[in-house]
């Protein structure tokens, strides 16, 4: 049977994986402007820098004597930052299992050298046994797998109080999935995944045990400017007080700090995780009963909630020669694209030819239920030859 044309569009086609859709009702009117034109280190720069850690640390529900603090150059500087002032000093595992976390794995090898070091890999939509981690092992891992729709389902491969220190990757699943904090030891994510904010900044949240590893550790390799997070071989704490390392947008706190507001307003990240789960649903549901997809992770707990990724299957599509199935994702989003239906949610381009939706909580159901039928029209399209 063709699929009808649908009559009606999301009123806000916008499902990038990141940036992401700002929330529901945002405009520029929401940002305040006192601190625009001022001088970061400014009493009402450096208060609306502190107000922003704040607020992070009190809606994610990070431990009191956990620090948290704003980062340059976003979700990378953040963890890379990690990696570089605390690997090193003994053995250390970096797990991937897509594209972000293979940078990890890149850096880990190819730049920082390390010695001791295992990497464990999975192809797109598996996750490697992370039970075979060494608890004594430093490790690098991706809660979240913004490329390819897998995640962690839990964290008991982490051992309370291991030796190890963890660095977790966990920007498209905070606000969207609860963090074990005790487990983790340096957590790092940018605004403009889950919040929906403006890029380009990152948060780096350190443990009392992260803090004892940087303060105690030299690492043998330099560390540039937009690293160096100890002063007087202490950790430099005016640095998660608001004192960023070099200047940050006033611009773009403002507009995480609005987005913040709005999910404290709606319930905190409760009713974010609520948000997230129910569009996942949808699109999840969807996917299930339509034949010619196949989420892309084949084991329903460790399918994400944020970036659902899906990949065609059946006769029609397997027939196809490869260039011609990778075109046929390419084609659809470029269709919707068109109509003003859909943005930017065609899949990563290192993946497998997929589709990718963001569900996380600045997005709306309704906008979701609209866009499925768009997709099952252009994907009758595509294979008509229309």
């Amino acid at each position: 049977m063709t699929a009808k044309l649908p009559e009606l569009k999301p009123e806000r086609p916008f499902f990038s994986s990141g940036p992401t859709v700002k929330f529901p009702g945002w405009s520029l009117d929401r940002l305040k402007t006192e601190s625009l034109g001022r001088s970061h280190r400014s009493a009402v720069g450096k208060a609306r820098l502190k107000y922003a850690i704040d607020l992070s640390k009190e809606m994610l529900g990070v431990p009191e004597d956990y620090l948290v603090g704003i980062m340059p150059a976003s979700d990378t500087g953040a963890l890379e930052c990690a990696m570089w002032t605390m690997l090193g000093t003994g053995p250390a595992t970096v797990a991937a299992w897509e594209s972000f976390g293979n940078v990890w794995i890149q850096d880990a090898v190819k730049q920082l050298k390390l010695l001791q070091l295992t990497t464990l890999d999975a192809d797109y939509g598996h996750i490697p046994d992370l039970s075979a981690i060494p608890q004594d092992n430093d490790v690098v891992f991706t809660w979240n797998g913004t490329t390819s729709g897998a995640r962690i389902p839990d964290t008991d491969w982490l051992e309370p109080g291991r030796k190890g220190v963890t660095i977790n990757d966990a920007t498209s699943a905070i606000f969207a999935q609860e963090m074990d904090w005790p487990k983790l030891d340096a957590t790092t994510y940018s605004w403009q995944k889950v919040m929906g904010s403006e890029a380009q900044h990152g948060m780096l949240i350190l443990s009392p045990k992260a803090v004892d590893r940087i303060e105690s550790y030299d690492p043998e390799w330099p560390l540039p400017k937009l690293f160096r997070l100890k002063k007087g071989g202490k950790i430099n704490r005016s640095i998660f007080e608001g004192a960023t390392i070099n200047t940050p947008s006033l611009l773009a706190t403002e507009d995480y700090i609005a987005a913040l507001e709005w999910a404290k307003s709606i319930g905190g990240r409760k009713a974010m995780f609520e948000r997230a789960y129910a569009n996942a649903k949808i699109v999840t549901d969807w996917i299930e009963a339509t034949p010619w997809l196949r989420n892309m992770v084949p084991d329903p707990a460790q399918r994400t909630n944020t970036g659902v990724c899906f990949v065609f299957q059946g006769d029609w599509y397997e027939n196809l020669s490869p260039d011609e199935q990778a075109a046929v994702p390419k084609k659809i989003a470029a269709m919707l694209d068109e109509r003003d239906v859909g943005y930017d949610f065609n899949g990563y381009r290192d993946a497998p030819p997929s589709l990718r939706i963001w569900c996380g909580g600045t997005v709306e159901q309704e906008d979701l239920k609209r866009l499925l039928p768009w997709i099952e029209w252009a994907y009758d399209q595509v294979k008509s030859g229309a």
